[in-house]
């Protein structure tokens, strides 16, 4: 029951996380690298709570993480990604299932282009000439925060429900 709590608190800790990043992300267009860090060194703890084996399991969230960043890396060169986007990402690979993470990186680049549509009509709407800055952040967060509620959450969901009904 205790490692229950413990599962839950790091993957409220991670939500918080998620919002700090889409906040800066907004105010400054920037991750900050401690945030990213502590998502990463934070990861062994929820694996150890999660009851994850080393072998497929862990193995298989870093073979995930590695992959993720050898591609947002190659985007990163090309210039069509930041980096605390790419670390962020990065990072959120360690702790999402490998059979969940490309359906958040669907969901992210959903949001991203709804994101990138509004954010591209205020520019124009404001006549703005510079170059237009997306803050990505928020849909890699807004996704994560997303897969945290739908895959995490409803066994605590579905636990309140069977001793309610």
């Amino acid at each position: 029951m205790l490692n229950e709590y413990f599962h839950y608190g790091l993957l409220i800790a991670l939500a918080i996380a998620l919002l700090i990043a889409a906040f800066t992300d907004i105010r400054r267009r920037q991750i900050n690298n401690w945030l990213n860090a502590s998502i990463v060194l934070a990861a062994p703890l929820f694996w150890w709570s999660g009851g994850l084996a080393l072998w497929p399991d862990v193995a298989m969230q870093l073979g995930v993480a590695l992959g993720a960043f050898a591609i947002l890396a190659g985007l990163f060169a090309l210039g069509a990604m930041g980096g605390g986007d790419v670390k962020l990402l990065t990072a959120l690979a360690l702790w999402v299932k490998p059979e969940w993470f490309l359906e958040m990186v669907i969901i992210m680049a959903l949001l991203g282009g709804i994101l990138t549509i509004v954010m591209g009509a205020w520019h124009i709407a404001r006549r703005q000439r510079d170059r237009l800055a997306i803050p990505y952040g928020v849909a890699i967060s807004a996704a994560g925060l997303w897969v945290i509620s739908v895959h995490y959450l409803p066994a605590a969901g579905t636990a309140v429900g069977a001793t309610v009904g």
